[in-house]
């Protein structure tokens, strides 16, 4: 039977929305569950589309952009491992889903994921909880982009990418420097903080340059000196 070999491997079971479940929720969860696997690249859900499918991140990083009126590409966010996929009771898709990374999804076809909601109240609350705390997430960057001078917000961009990767268990040594490697280009992260990208590189050299981080690769980074990283961004 696939549906326990799908939650026995799944890597973020506790902290995504699966680990708040009790076995029948889980259950109906598996009979509509599958695995799918994205390359680097690959879109997912196109915005403007069907509103088809929703699901778990299990492995790897997405983004979500949207097109302009001038038809160019903005990036407006990422998603991580643990984090939800997909717009339940919405006929469309709002942004485009495409993968950084190799990324593995557990999806479930939006049709009946919803039946499972109506069947199993506590679950929907739970998935409601979890969008609020996902606005919460938003009006937060929208407010950093409000009032965080440039140096403030490379800073705390850099300290999240580096709580996350540390998460991955990446750290060479206990309370050593951390190296990790950024899952947007430059260009990308100048679009999620309001910037530009000669701003965001030249932001990049000066704490290079202050000792403050390496940059020992195209998008490898190493936080040298963490605490004056936290003083650079401690009006966020």
């Amino acid at each position: 039977m696939q549906s326990p070999r799908l939650c026995a491997d799944c890597a973020v079971r506790d902290s995504a929305l699966c680990g708040s479940l009790n076995d029948v929720e889980l259950g109906s969860l598996n009979r509509i569950a599958q695995r799918r696997h994205l390359a680097p690249g690959e879109t997912i859900i196109w915005a403007g589309d069907d509103s088809v499918i929703c699901g778990n991140v299990l492995a790897g990083i997405l983004k979500l952009s949207a097109s302009t009126s001038g038809g160019r590409e903005q990036t407006v966010g990422l998603l991580y491992p643990a984090d939800f996929v997909g717009r339940p009771f919405a006929d469309q898709a709002n942004f485009t889903v495409t993968a950084l990374t190799d990324v593995t999804l557990c999806i479930f076809p939006r049709a009946s994921f919803e039946a499972v909601l109506h069947d199993h109240v506590r679950m929907e609350r739970l998935l409601l909880e979890r969008t609020f705390a996902a606005w919460e997430d938003a009006r937060a960057r929208m407010l950093m982009l409000a009032r965080l001078s440039a140096e403030e917000k490379i800073a705390t961009f850099l300290l999240d990418m580096a709580v996350r990767a540390a998460n991955t268990g990446c750290s060479a040594a206990p309370g050593g420097p951390l190296t990790f490697d950024l899952p947007v280009t430059r260009t990308q992260i100048a679009e999620l903080l309001g910037l530009t990208i000669e701003t965001v590189s030249r932001q990049l050299t000066r704490l290079k340059n202050n000792g403050v981080i390496a940059l020992p690769g195209a998008r490898a980074v190493t936080i040298r000196d963490r605490l004056a990283l936290e003083a650079r961004a401690e009006a966020a």
